[in-house]
């Protein structure tokens, strides 16, 4: 079966620079779970993926359009120490923060006692990066994940 739109694909990968060490994989955890058409994962890794089958390997350089966007300047923010809960935050730290919009990735740039101020550019703004793809099963899939627009069960959403 081909990938196409509505179809759940499981997966594992791996993320880097081009020429550079990994940053990020799912090798050591369970596959990734998405699907198809509903924003669910960068559209250019979606857009490899389609009219690719189960058992295929790929790799594909995407760009920062197609990625997680151009680095923006200006995109730092002050947030209350409190926010945080105790956590112990250094420079340079990845952490994950609600939004309005939804849970975000930011950069810890410096920690007061009692602000700490974030860059709310995604981690990977404003980079090319290259994925390593493994797709291990492909299926259609059920009116229930059309309609909440995502994966259930086996690394996908969990009601």
């Amino acid at each position: 079966m081909n990938i196409q739109e509505n179809s759940i694909v499981r997966f594992h990968y791996s993320v880097s620079e081009p020429g550079q060490v990994s940053l990020e994989s799912s090798h050591d955890r369970e596959p990734l779970s998405i699907l198809i058409g509903h924003g669910n994962i960068i559209p250019g890794l979606e857009q490899a993926m389609l009219g690719r089958q189960a058992g295929d390997s790929f790799e594909v350089i995407v760009s920062p359009e197609q990625a997680y966007g151009e680095y923006r300047e200006g995109m730092t923010q002050r947030v209350p120490r409190k926010h945080f809960k105790n956590a112990k935050l250094v420079p340079g730290m990845q952490v994950i923060l609600p939004t309005q919009m939804g849970q975000r990735a930011m950069t810890v740039l410096k920690v007061g006692i009692s602000v700490v101020d974030v860059d709310m550019n995604h981690p990977m703004a404003g980079k090319t990066l290259c994925f390593a793809v493994e797709l291990l099963d492909v299926r259609d899939a059920t009116d229930e994940e059309k309609a909440h627009g995502h994966a259930h069960g086996d690394g996908g959403h969990q009601h």
